[in-house]
Formats: C-alpha cells, sequence, structure tokens
C-alpha cells in the first residue's frame, strides 16, 4: 500500500516511472512501515491481529506518517505543509480502507 501510495504521488506530478524514483520516494514510508508494524506486534504481541483497525492499523499508520516524514526532512526531501495533510489522509485510505473492506469479506478472515 506504501508503494502505491508513492506511485500515484509520484504520477499526479508527472514525475518519471523509474524504479529508482519510486524507491527514492517510498523509502521513509517503507521504513515507517515496518517500524509500525515491529511496534505494533510487540505492543499487541499475544492478541495481534493484523487486519485490526484499532489498534494494528492505527500504530502502522501513525507510524507510517510520522518516521516518513522525520526521514524525508532528515535527507532533504519535501515535508511542506499540504504534503503532509496529503500524505496523512491519503495513507489513512490506503492503510485502514483495506482493514474496512476486509471486515466485509468473510473468506479473507
Amino acid at each position: 500500500m506504501v508503494l502505491l501510495f508513492a506511485a500515484i504521488g509520484r504520477r499526479s506530478h508527472a514525475e518519471a516511472t523509474a524504479l529508482s524514483g519510486l524507491f527514492h520516494t517510498a523509502w521513509p514510508f517503507v521504513v515507517g512501515a515496518a517500524i509500525g508494524w515491529v511496534v505494533a506486534f510487540a505492543l499487541y504481541r499475544n492478541k495481534f491481529d493484523a487486519f485490526l483497525i484499532v489498534p494494528t492499523g492505527i500504530v502502522v499508520w501513525v507510524m507510517t506518517v510520522v518516521v516518513g516524514m522525520v526521514l524525508r526532512a532528515l535527507t532533504g526531501q519535501g515535508t511542506a505543509g499540504s504534503f503532509i495533510v496529503v500524505a496523512t489522509l491519503a495513507t489513512a485510505v490506503l492503510l485502514l480502507g483495506w482493514r474496512a473492506l476486509a471486515k466485509f469479506v468473510p473468506s479473507v478472515r
């Protein structure tokens, strides 16, 4: 989902579609998502469920955005206010949306 977010963002700005460009855009958020998964598992190990919006989805989403933005700032990539808002909303739809939809598809679980 994070790669999809980066690909959509690059496409909406008519940026090159090369894999290296996609990696450059996505890596801070991929790192954030990975940290989010580790944190969610560590905090909720005994009752961990990847399909839950709360707490798993929220933890992964927040870490994706926060760590992603911090890494972008530290590496000189853009963190304009409008980008933070769009990234926060877009990743919420992508990282929480599939979990909400999965509730309506019993065979997914």
